[in-house]
């Protein structure tokens, strides 16, 4: 099963009909969390608002992960070893505030973590590959480098007194 999530702060029509439209070349359910989408799907299954704890079912049992650049999902496919397709809002599309989440696909796939689509046809190709795997293990805690930087940044703010 793919799950698809937009978040719960804005409609993603956009991004909806991409993967509805792709829908119709996969032999594998599809369910997408839409919230207040205006798009009506015909080849996904969609559910407007999830429950905290249906999302977390529905994440835990899907295969993929495909969702807009939203930190929260990102790092809980990465802690769930979850393979992830980000599309990210654009906001001179009206789709948000602001272009934060293009920068935030722009890290994530500079680091290697997430697959990356910034448009239709990156996102069709995708979710038609039947074999995508995790790019990326986040553990349960920080790494030693950031443990050992965070030490030394906070003795030289205490040697500085």
């Amino acid at each position: 099963m793919i799950f698809c999530t937009i978040g719960t702060q804005a409609p993603f029509d956009r991004f909806v009909k991409i993967v509805d439209e792709v829908a119709v070349h996969l032999d594998e359910e599809i369910i997408a969390q839409v919230y207040k989408s205006e798009y009506r799907a015909k080849n996904i299954k969609t559910i407007g608002f999830l429950p905290p704890d249906e999302f977390n079912v529905l994440f835990s049992k899907a295969r993929l992960i495909v969702a807009h650049a939203g930190m929260g999902t990102i790092i809980s496919a990465l802690r769930q070893r979850k393979p992830i397709i980000i599309f990210p809002r654009i906001a001179a599309l009206g789709e948000h505030r602001n272009e934060h989440q293009l920068a935030t696909a722009r890290k994530m796939q500079e680091l290697g973590y997430v697959y990356v689509a910034n448009n239709a046809e990156e996102l069709k190709a995708l979710l038609i590959q039947p074999d995508l795997k995790p790019h990326h293990d986040l553990g349960e805690f920080a790494s030693r480098s950031l443990i050992s930087d965070l030490c030394e940044a906070l003795h030289k703010l205490t040697d500085g007194r």
